[in-house]
């Protein structure tokens, strides 16, 4: 009986389901260009109707008729259209219909946000009545202006408030308008009179202002003469301005001084007092401070540097390479198995079994839910109230046998839901091809420094992660998981984003035979040791002096921040184009340096310290000057991903591993065990776990990528990285005996005598620093008693004992 009702309940859920509205990109296509001629349709309908909508009335009668002929500019439809919208809707405000329509086909062809075309279609609608409503008020019987809906309308409000009520209605309709679409208040209208109100005032003191006469009291000789002539003060300012103005007229009109009678200059005299007097008060009345503003000084580099720009624009890096062309599409596979396809039947059977299976254990669902992504589908499910997690976390094993699938995998609980997630490999998986998350909008709008694509989640949206901000990357994998995929997806992603001045490339393939195609980009995007042949580093003795050279790059650059007063390469990068720093000071652009390591576990087993030291360092302090590492290994064991490696790389991909223990290692958690392989891997920058399908990219398409790149114009050479030179490195070239330190000989004993070719043992046994003990063993190797330079091994000895050696020595001096 039970078992009927769940089911009677699952088909009414059935029923219950609201279908999808949702529209595919040609649907999209279709729909949007019919409501966009749509909308022309009733524009061009009604303008015709405005001149021949009183001609057409007689013929609407007659539609069907093909013999009568309308003057409508669309005929038939036009004149019906035209009629139906103005003559017996709402007017000439009708013409707010045809707007609507047109926006609403550019918004479905844009695929915009349809939050503010449901505003539009809602304001739009209420100003149509509106208007309809205004128009039909004036008239007295049915016409264009308002149309049937406006007449009709006002002549029913007529009847009940009468005409005076209908304005004030239609007034309070625009007054609510006003406040809330453009959120005015009373506090605006009453800010914009008090503001007219200040303009009107300040034209009037302006008017004022002309009429004021300046005193000028550096006067002329022929000024001095009329002065000394009437015996005028200078302390009175107001016979002297009267003077003036009087010297101006009288000049004027060709009159002399003496024709002016002493009467009329009294009063003259008393009307300009009485202006200044009126100006005071004005003044008095409507005093205000006047704020005056000082540039701001600029020192003598920000002018230079201002000065720079506006002649010559700020600096471009990639105008040495400025035809260069990206990379296009076209040289990525399309493939014919891309996308979701929806298996409903499959859908259907593994709910029914992850239900039963719960069941069984008695252990109640009140909801599920699936999300399909590319090679897995999520089941998102809610337990019943009182149901322990921990109860279905055990349950993993039971739920993959039931549904008979390879990695199943729980997520107990989903972080940010109220969920349960159970994954379930699908049974016809869908590759990701590089090319659907290259063409992804969200990967070409990106704004990131340094892109990456890696491919897609369950829910099927685009994985762009920012490597600036992880900011070092660590991957691990079995054999043929998709490791060496993985990064060709990372390196594609940045080469379809990035100018090769603006990020250059350090590879170290110890494999020798996965990152050899991009060889072909040397003088683009790799950097490489000045005395190096090869770009790609393969040898493990060249890759310990290009990790120390790279710590002498985040050295040099560091010195360059801080001369420039810089916190990281972004501000640096940005103060350099404004021209603030000088190049004659050493100061250049500085790209972005990515070192990628295919396989860690080699160089660990084969140098050692040698190699983890720098890399540490790298990890710990190259962030801010722009190097950043992405390292992948097959090995995730602790003694090759140590305690120092992990704590700085926050930024970690697992694929599938064979054993918990590497998953912990990796991810300090479970769940790579449980991947299906083939690019199925987890993504986590230190918080939650992210389920991601990697992007395939094959040999053949980044084949393709690197010739076309590596057919452009290209620098001279590939971007030099410092020198490094060891300090247990040999050079051989210590061969004068003269030359040799005073504890040479006793330094040969010793290495002789413990058999130990090592600088640490003459530093303890000869009690000298390590720079000495360096040169001893030089100039012990450029004698012949001890071998060359073999990274973090102890030099072979090459004399057995002491008496070949003193035998060694004799010959040496002969």
């Amino acid at each position: 009986m039970a078992k009927k009702k769940t089911n009677s309940k699952t088909s009414t859920k059935k029923k219950l389901k609201l279908p999808s509205f949702q529209l595919s990109s040609q649907q999209k296509l279709v729909f949007g260009s019919f409501l966009v001629i749509f909308g022309i349709v009733l524009c061009i309908a009604f303008v015709s109707f405005l001149f021949t909508g009183e001609a057409d009335q007689s013929t609407l009668s007659d539609f069907a008729s093909r013999e009568v002929k309308p003057k409508n500019w669309l005929s038939k439809t036009g004149a019906w259209l035209s009629d139906l919208f103005i003559q017996r809707g709402f007017g000439i405000s009708s013409f707010i219909f045809s707007g609507l329509c047109c926006l609403s086909g550019v918004y479905i062809l844009t695929d915009s946000n349809k939050t503010k075309l449901r505003k539009h279609w809602f304001w739009g609608i209420l100003i149509i009545i509106w208007l309809s409503v205004f128009f039909g008020f004036f008239g007295s019987k049915i016409d264009i202006l308002g149309g049937t809906v406006g007449f009709e309308i006002n002549t029913y409000l007529q009847d009940y408030i009468g005409k005076i009520g209908v304005s004030l209605l239609l007034l309070f309709g625009v007054i609510t308008y006003l406040a809330i679409r453009f959120r005015l208040t009373f506090e605006s209208f009453a800010n914009l009179f008090h503001s007219a109100k200040k303009d009107i005032k300040d034209e009037f003191t302006m008017a004022n202002d002309e009429l004021i006469v300046p005193v000028d009291n550096n006067l002329t000789e022929e000024a001095e003469a009329f002065k000394s002539a009437f015996d005028i003060k200078e302390k009175e300012t107001i016979d002297t301005a009267f003077d003036d103005d009087l010297n101006d007229d009288i000049l004027g009109d060709n009159m002399t001084l003496n024709t002016i009678d002493t009467e009329e200059k009294e009063v003259l005299t008393n009307t300009a007092l009485e202006v200044n007097i009126a100006e005071e008060e004005t003044e008095e009345e409507d005093l205000s401070i006047e704020v005056e503003k000082v540039a701001e000084e600029q020192s003598e580099t920000d002018n230079l540097s201002d000065k720079l720009v506006a002649d010559f624009g700020l600096f471009d890096p990639t105008l040495e390479l400025a035809k260069y062309q990206f990379p296009t599409l076209d040289l990525l596979r399309k493939y014919d198995s891309e996308g979701i396809t929806i298996n409903q039947e499959e859908l259907e059977e593994n709910k029914n079994r992850i239900v039963d299976t719960l069941k069984n254990y008695n252990i109640g669902i009140a909801n599920i839910k699936a999300t399909i992504g590319p090679t897995v589908t999520l089941y998102e499910i809610v337990p019943e109230a009182g149901i322990r997690i921990s109860k279905i976390k055990n349950l993993e094993d039971d739920i993959a046998l039931s549904l008979s699938a390879l990695g199943i995998r729980i997520i107990a609980p989903i972080p940010g839901k109220g969920t349960i997630g159970i994954e379930v490999p699908n049974k016809n998986s869908t590759i990701v091809s590089m090319r659907s998350v290259i063409a992804s909008k969200k990967f070409q709008s990106s704004d990131m420094q340094l892109p990456i694509a890696l491919g897609k989640t369950i829910s099927n949206e685009t994985f762009v992660v920012d490597l600036a901000k992880m900011p070092h990357l660590l991957m691990a994998g079995a054999t043929g998981q998709g490791k060496s995929v993985g990064l060709n997806a990372v390196l594609t992603s940045l080469l379809y984003k990035k100018h090769p001045a603006e990020v250059k490339f350090v590879l170290v393939d110890p494999k020798k035979v996965e990152l050899t195609l991009f060889n072909k980009i040397e003088r683009h995007y790799l950097a490489k040791l000045p005395d190096s042949e090869d770009a790609i580093i393969t040898d493990n003795t060249k890759v310990i002096n290009t990790l120390n050279s790279l710590c002498i790059e985040m050295d040099n650059r560091y010195e360059l921040l801080k001369s420039a007063m810089c916190r990281n390469i972004a501000e640096y990068n940005a103060k350099f184009k404004e021209r603030k720093l000088n190049p004659n000071e050493g100061h250049q652009f500085l790209p972005y340096i990515v070192l990628v390591v295919d396989e860690f576990a080699d160089l660990i087993m084969t140098a050692g310290k040698e190699v983890e030291t720098p890399i540490a360092r790298l990890a710990q302090l190259a962030r801010a000057i722009g190097i950043h590492l992405i390292i992948a290994t097959q090995r995730p064991s602790v003694n090759v991903i140590t305690g120092i490696i992990k704590a700085n790389f926050p930024a970690r991909i697992a694929f599938r591993v064979t054993s918990k223990i590497d998953s912990r290692t990796i991810l300090d958690g479970a769940g790579a065990d449980q991947l299906i392989g083939r690019g199925d891997m987890l993504y986590t920058q230190g918080n939650d776990l992210i389920r991601v399908q990697c992007a395939f990219v094959d040999t053949p398409e980044v084949e393709n990528i690197t010739d076309f790149i590596g057919s452009q114009k290209a620098y001279p050479e590939a971007y030099m990285l410092p020198e490094f030179v060891g300090e247990e490195s040999g050079t051989s070239l210590d061969i004068d005996i003269s030359d040799r330190d005073s504890l040479f000989k006793d330094a040969a004993i010793v290495i002789v005598t413990a058999q130990q070719g090592s600088a640490s043992l003459l530093q303890r046994k000869l009690k000298l620093g390590y720079n000495r003990a360096g040169r001893l063993i030089d100039q012990l190797e450029a004698a012949g008693i001890v071998g060359p330079f073999e990274g973090s091994k102890a030099r072979q000895v090459l004399i057995p004992d002491l008496t070949a050696l003193d035998n060694h020595l004799e010959n040496e001096i002969q």
